[in-house]
């Protein structure tokens, strides 16, 4: 089992501050909470090309980006499907098993062990010097965080209060560079703009060098304005950072007053085998077979 510093935290009842933010921006009620899970338990009995677990649990991991708003669950519903068998070669019964060496010998996906100042999960990922390509490559590097958002969606608190991603380009090179090649850039932005079920509130780029602009190059004209209204560009101002995240949820890597980080995906690989069932289950979802 994870320790209590890195576990996911399931079947917690939102906080009473999490529940005002919850009705103020999701019209969550406990009214229209019963009503869109029982019309959206109708709208995929009517959609038999369709198959999702119809418990409470999975229905309200996407009825809350959706605003209780049954049809337009069932419409992230069918994109995810898409998505999942347009990049099923990458994501069919994937298992945080498949990727132990990188999740445990590299250090590119992590996750704060604090909320922000919001309440917010961090996702960090360091995608400069400290990525290796030849070892671990951008293909790889998409499955973990697909494995990341899999079992982070499991939280009632970040449902609501969604997530931040800092990106951290530090030492970046053009090995770094090449990797991050068109089709990645294209399928990870579509699956952050149309298939992911977390409400994505803010990207971060951090200490990012000259070469970094070949690579938004590639990201830029796949950006909508929703997202493009929700990343920020800091290189190496921290308190350019600060304005966003408070430093005294940040650890001292990025100017903030918390210690530095001595943890890694390492840490939070056993939270993402506490997760195994609700991973393989998820793996049944899409277009049925």
């Amino acid at each position: 089992m994870s320790s209590s510093d890195f576990r996911i935290e399931r079947n917690v009842e939102l906080s009473p501050e999490t529940k005002e933010i919850a009705e103020r921006e999701l019209r969550e009620t406990p009214e229209r909470m019963r009503e869109a899970i029982e019309r959206l338990r109708e709208l995929l009995k009517e959609n038999d090309d369709l198959y999702f677990s119809d418990d409470d649990e999975i229905l309200t991991i996407f009825l809350r980006p959706c605003k209780w708003y049954p049809e337009s669950a069932l419409a992230l519903m069918r994109r995810l499907a898409e998505f999942r068998r347009d990049n099923a070669a990458l994501l069919d019964d994937l298992v945080p098993e498949h990727e132990e060496e990188a999740f445990l010998r590299h250090k590119m996906a992590n996750v704060m062990k604090g909320r922000d100042h919001k309440g917010r999960r961090v996702l960090i990922v360091s995608v400069g010097g400290t990525w290796d390509p030849k070892k671990v490559s951008a293909d790889q590097l998409f499955r973990l965080f697909y494995l990341i958002h899999v079992a982070s969606l499991l939280e009632p608190e970040s449902q609501v209060r969604g997530c931040v991603v800092i990106m951290d380009y530090k030492d970046m090179g053009m090995a770094q560079v090449r990797a991050m090649s068109p089709s990645f850039s294209k399928r990870l932005l579509t699956f952050i703009q149309d298939a992911m079920p977390m409400r994505l509130k803010e990207v971060h780029f951090v200490n990012q060098p000259y070469v970094f602009n070949l690579v938004w190059a590639l990201f830029k004209p796949f950006i909508r304005e929703k997202l493009k209204n929700r990343i920020f560009f800091h290189g190496t101002k921290m308190s350019s950072l600060h304005k966003h995240l408070a430093p005294s949820h940040l650890p001292a890597d990025y100017g903030g007053e918390l210690p530095a980080i001595d943890y890694s995906g390492a840490d939070w690989y056993p939270a993402l085998n506490d997760a195994i069932q609700h991973i393989n289950n998820w793996n049944t979802y899409g277009f049925r077979k």
